[in-house]
């Protein structure tokens, strides 16, 4: 057994304040237990209303987790397009399905208004005279509004609404942010009055979370991050337990196969996918579905590269899937993905799993067997093994597991390590300021 030790931050809430079964792969009704939480007419007539603008080249990692983490908390939140469609192509070809249109929500009073970043996203969001105007008002009238990454100093500077207050931003942007009249703080996440700002990917659920708090609460907020498997101190170091050790080898670049299916974890598959285009391995998304555009647990439409009868075609280095319970469920049916699963273990190849899929997918179909593993919290007992649950990313030879959207940058991360080594996964946690200084 080898314990690796890679330096990251945590991503709990840190603020600063100033003021083998039977299969079935066409199975229509697998899903009927699973209701979108945003679907209660109710709760859209209370919930606070949130605004979260996207455009071409928009960070999908901060997007998805802005938008999962407040729907969590009972928020209507609308994904609004900047631009004349209401799909989206974000970084790292991440293809967003938009819930509203920029200019068809101007009439509307929203209670917060959240900012992504990412370039040239953050320019795109910049130039949408729509967009300006209906943020100026909000402002004007008091309400909060918060932006992260690259957005302060490209969207809220030029804009001129961040004329002495605290604010901080992406590392590299500082000087920029200072040059609109903010006071620059080294902050994960900064509060100041009705603003509130974050520094980048690795940042973006606590600043979802201050947004909770923000919103609806400090009670509020401890309840939407427990589930989250959030880690507890900033300055731990992050570590994995690894077993039976292995050097993975692959192709190059390696091929990763990520499934998607209705009520998947859109946190988990989106930092995934994210992480690992950015390790410039070739990530295939592929539909479990009989279609590509998939609705997530939150209600967050992603659109898959391909779907999974297609996939199937291509060998992988590399097999990785994503939690959320319906997703998680709809895998486990899919005799395809489970003969995709067989092989890669029969032939020593790598596969991998987060939060429900570890006990629902590969502890059902006996792909955990002699193998160490772990998973989210509440279905650790339906692990054959559990000795090492409580472990945040447990390697064991050619299988990875981990437990949540917590969890899920340094599963990521860890994947790189070893596919790519370590140099390669400390660069890219300092990239989306996820390590430590």
């Amino acid at each position: 057994m080898a314990l690796r030790h890679i330096p990251f931050f945590s991503q709990t809430l840190s603020l600063t304040f100033t003021s083998k079964p039977k299969l079935n792969n066409n199975n229509k009704n697998r899903f009927s237990f699973f209701t979108p939480s945003l679907s209660s007419t109710a709760l859209m007539a209370t919930s606070h209303k949130v605004l979260l603008p996207i455009a071409e080249g928009t960070e999908p990692m901060e997007a998805v987790i802005i938008a999962d983490v407040l729907r969590r908390a009972g928020a209507d939140v609308i994904v609004a397009s900047v631009s004349a469609s209401l799909s989206v192509l974000a970084r790292h070809d991440v293809k967003i399905i938009a819930d509203a249109l920029v200019s068809d929500v101007v009439g509307t009073s929203f209670d917060l208004v959240a900012i992504p970043g990412g370039i040239p996203g953050v320019e795109n969001l910049r130039d949408c005279k729509v967009l300006e105007g209906l943020v100026k008002k909000h402002v004007e009238e008091g309400r909060l509004y918060a932006a992260v990454c690259a957005a302060p100093a490209v969207v809220l500077g030029p804009w001129g609404l961040l004329n002495g207050l605290k604010a901080t931003c992406f590392p590299t942007l500082m000087e920029k942010l200072a040059s609109y009249a903010a006071t620059t703080v080294e902050s994960r996440v900064q509060v100041d009055g009705k603003l509130v700002t974050s520094r980048a990917p690795g940042t973006t659920m606590e600043f979802a979370v201050a947004l909770v708090e923000q919103l609806m609460g400090k009670v509020k907020a401890e309840e939407v991050a427990g589930p989250l498997v959030m880690r507890s101190k900033h300055d731990e170091e992050n570590t994995f337990k690894e077993f039976n050790p292995v050097q993975w080898t692959f192709d190059n670049p390696p091929r990763i196969l990520v499934p998607i299916a209705y009520g998947f974890e859109e946190m988990e598959a989106v930092i995934i996918i994210d992480v690992l285009r950015r390790a410039k391995a070739n990530v295939v998304v592929a539909s479990v579905e009989d279609y590509l555009e998939i609705v997530a647990s939150r209600n967050v439409k992603l659109v898959a590269d391909m779907l999974l009868d297609e996939a199937a075609k291509l060998s992988y280095d590399l097999i990785v899937l994503p939690g959320g319970l319906g997703g998680a469920q709809a895998f486990g049916n899919s005799e395809t993905l489970v003969k995709l699963l067989e092989k890669q273990r029969e032939s020593n190849k790598y596969y991998g799993a987060i939060c429900a899929s570890p006990a629902l997918v590969l502890e059902r179909h006996g792909l955990l067997k002699g193998k160490k593993a772990t998973a989210y919290p509440a279905m650790c007992d339906r692990l054959s093994d559990q000795s090492e649950v409580e472990n945040r990313v447990v390697v064991d030879g050619n299988l990875i597991t981990s437990r949540g959207p917590g969890t899920s940058i340094e599963f990521a991360l860890a994947i790189v390590e070893k596919l790519f080594g370590r140099q390669l996964a400390l660069e890219l946690a300092k990239a989306v300021v996820f390590a430590r200084p």
